[in-house]
């Protein structure tokens, strides 16, 4: 049956919406639905995942566990699949969450971090199996979970665990010898440098909390230890593998309507640069290679124009530059160059730029576009 077909089936009992129907057909519906988006899902764009989303949203509400579970399997393998409908799934029981939670690369660290929180220990200890659990990630799980959850992210040799999280763990395994076996015995771990880190660690912290005063700003600290950090984690560069998930991750947000100034705040924070340069494409709607482009040319202009002409604020400016995955990384003069450029920039000239930019490529793809079928 071609893809024609299993779409017109899909969309023939949309009646059930309305509730003129049985469960059997609404599952049916919601089944077939998810078949025929796991056949399409590459080749959609953003108005008809919505439209997906939307529908099976309303499905999900109708329909039983198996039918759910059953979805659940269908998308979790899926670069791209809708945000909501993900997000929804892996907040519901553990037999329909647990392959969007062990395996869907739509759910962000964020995500993954509030179902930690209000979940349960069974998805807990599916989040802690990934093939790739962040430090956030892995620190809320030793705050939040139990035994189960916690022995397996020790266990999992694709998770990171820093300094931070291996004291939280030191702790509790004075009290849990299952927890204190699996870190004896996971490579990589230097006690002997970890015992004076975590007390050098440690004392640090009290330095810094008694260099606090009244006219301390935790938001203008923030933005310095992102900078500093961000430089670290972003040293090996873009990352095409990164990006992919990053980019899928960010429209699975955009689905929901939550890519705004508070995640992009989040991005530059927390290092995630890969993930603000996915933000940039798709509050630009600009074609991904674009951006890339001007990360692996180091186009500090193209940059600085374009979040200008978004409505960025100077500090949110700031933390993303410095958080961008660029082919090398930004100096210090590069940093003040920009910084000075972007607050001499108007928002309204930028955007008479970037639309300009913007016509000027729509043109020559045109011009492209008919050299190529004239050649045909």
């Amino acid at each position: 049956m071609s893809e024609l077909d299993q779409g017109q089936r899909a969309f023939s009992s949309f009646r059930v919406l309305n509730g003129d129907d049985n469960l059997s057909e609404r599952e049916h519906l919601f089944r077939n639905m998810a078949e025929l988006f796991s056949y399409v899902s590459d080749r959609c764009d953003d108005e008809q995942v919505a439209q997906y989303d939307e529908v099976l949203c309303q499905l999900a509400e109708f329909v039983e566990v198996e039918a759910r579970a059953h979805v659940a399997r269908l998308l979790a393998p899926l670069d791209r699949a809708p945000g909501t409908v993900v997000l929804k799934l892996a907040n519901d029981d553990i037999e329909v969450a647990r392959p969007l939670l062990e395996f869907s690369n739509v759910l962000s660290d964020d995500d993954l971090i509030d179902i930690i929180t209000k979940q349960t220990e069974a998805h807990r200890e599916a989040i802690a199996g990934r093939a790739q659990v962040g430090d956030r990630v892995g620190d809320a799980i030793v705050e939040h979970g139990q035994s189960a959850s916690v022995v397996r992210l020790v266990r999992n040799a694709g998770a990171t665990i820093d300094t931070a999280i291996l004291e939280k763990l030191v702790a509790r395994a004075a009290n849990d010898r299952e927890i204190a076996a699996d870190l004896r015995s996971r490579p990589g771990i230097d006690w002997a440098s970890l015992r004076k880190e975590i007390d050098g660690v440690a004392s640090k912290v009290l330095e810094t909390l008694g260099e606090m005063d009244r006219g301390f700003d935790p938001v203008a600290a923030g933005k310095v230890n992102a900078v500093v950090y961000n430089r670290m984690r972003n040293r090996a560069g873009f990352s095409a593998d990164e990006w992919k998930v990053a980019y899928n991750q960010v429209k699975g947000l955009s689905d929901r309507k939550q890519l705004d100034t508070r995640a992009l705040a989040r991005f530059a924070r927390f290092g995630y640069g890969h993930h603000c340069a996915a933000a940039m494409t798709v509050l630009l709607r600009v074609k991904p290679e674009v951006v890339v482009k001007w990360l692996a040319s180091q186009d500090y202009v193209a940059v600085t124009v374009a979040l200008r002409a978004a409505g960025l604020t100077p500090d949110l400016f700031e933390a993303m530059f410095a958080t961008l995955p660029w082919r090398d990384l930004p100096g210090e003069a590069d940093r003040r160059m920009v910084t000075t450029r972007f607050d001499a920039l108007e928002r309204d000239e930028a955007q008479g730029i970037f639309d300009l930019w913007r016509a000027h490529e729509f043109r020559k793809r045109a011009v492209s576009e008919a050299r190529e079928a004239a050649s045909a």
